[in-house]
């Protein structure tokens, strides 16, 4: 791996971001009640992270305690960033996880500084600050309380139910700081969710933590992303979905349809092909060589179908101190609006978009 044996103080340009100088030696640890998994303790540089302006994510600082996930989601976006590791983006995605243990201590230096400006930090935007490696290391407690602290407001998403450890603390920091939560809960079939996420907390489990959220007094959103065409689109599967998640007490659901980074679909692909082989020549087909994004034609199908079903289960509701919701996020395009035509009478008429060809998908 590229950043294993470096000496003490000894600069690596293609070290891991914030590790380019180690104030530690990396260790590698492995434990019986984590099988299979390894875990390479790093001392970290920095802690902060600045998101390019080039991105299209509505915050602009995250921190990112781990690298790797044992949530071990087949359609992971961040899977393409182990392989700057030197690690592959498949199996060493999932057990080989980088523990950035000296981040608490870090980010209190990080936000002592005059140029601390006490923007919006955003937790979980790459890899789960509550997957399980957070039972052993506990980095999060010392993070939360050095940014609310420091007067800096914070969003933390996950997959974790681990959050409810933490709600007791995070209802006192709230008293000082903006903090929003979000649960990501993209499938609600046992079976799927088991075959698709094996590292993850069930459906339910996670819905229980969201009542526990809403119960100690937080606006808690919903992330149904992504919705996996052909597995979770139905009607009557976004249907349930949502009335899961209403009766749980979330205020508001996010939506998006699956994406495919380079890094990620050849190892979603061959899950399919395991899994669900009669659904290859669809997802080729919405998915053609690098595409990355389902066409438009399905996104715009996506939103006309659960957009009325949020409404109906009024889970479109608005939190001001929410990052999610500044203008430059959308989880998926607004449908096409109806074009106006005038008819031979001089009538106005609105027509609607043409519909999509049959069997696309």
């Amino acid at each position: 791996m590229r950043w294993q044996g470096q000496e003490l103080g000894v600069a690596d340009d293609n070290a891991l971001p914030g590790m380019e100088q180690l104030d530690g030696l990396v260790r590698s640890v492995t434990t019986p009640e984590f099988a299979g998994i390894t875990f390479h303790e790093v001392a970290a540089k920095s802690a902060l992270n600045h998101v390019p302006r080039s991105s299209s994510m509505p915050f602009d600082w995250t921190i990112n305690p781990y690298r790797g996930c044992t949530h071990a989601c087949v359609y992971c976006f961040a899977r393409g960033t182990h392989e700057y590791l030197d690690l592959d983006a498949g199996k060493d995605f999932d057990s080989q996880i980088v523990v950035k243990v000296n981040v608490d201590e870090v980010l209190r230096r990080e936000l002592a500084k005059p140029s601390w400006k006490r923007e919006h930090v955003a937790l979980g935007t790459n890899t789960d600050p509550y997957q399980r490696a957070e039972g052993r290391y506990k980095l999060m407690p010392g993070i939360s309380t050095a940014l609310a602290e420091s007067g800096t407001p914070f969003s933390i998403l996950t997959k974790g139910s681990l959050l409810r450890r933490d709600l007791p603390l995070l209802k006192r920091l709230h008293d000082q700081v903006p903090i929003s939560i979000a649960m990501s809960i993209a499938v609600y079939d046992d079976e799927l969710q088991q075959a698709i996420e094996p590292g993850t907390p069930t459906a339910q489990a996670r819905l229980d933590t969201v009542r526990a959220a809403t119960d100690a007094g937080f606006s808690v959103s919903v992330f149904m992303m992504p919705v996996l065409p052909h597995l979770t689109d139905s009607p009557e599967a976004l249907d349930a979905a949502l009335a899961r998640v209403k009766a749980a007490g979330a205020s508001r659901v996010v939506h998006g349809a699956l994406h495919l980074r380079p890094g990620v679909k050849p190892w979603f692909m061959r899950w399919l092909a395991r899994k669900h082989p009669e659904l290859l020549p669809a997802y080729r087909g919405l998915y053609p060589g690098a595409s990355v994004n389902a066409p438009q034609a399905y996104r715009t199908m996506l939103s006309q179908r659960i957009r009325p079903l949020i409404r109906s289960h009024r889970l479109d509701g608005r939190d001001d101190q929410d990052p999610w919701r500044r203008p430059s996020f959308a989880s998926t395009p607004a449908p096409a609006p109806a074009r106006i035509i005038t008819t031979a009478r001089g009538r106005a008429a609105a027509k609607a978009p043409a519909p999509e060809p049959a069997g696309l998908f």
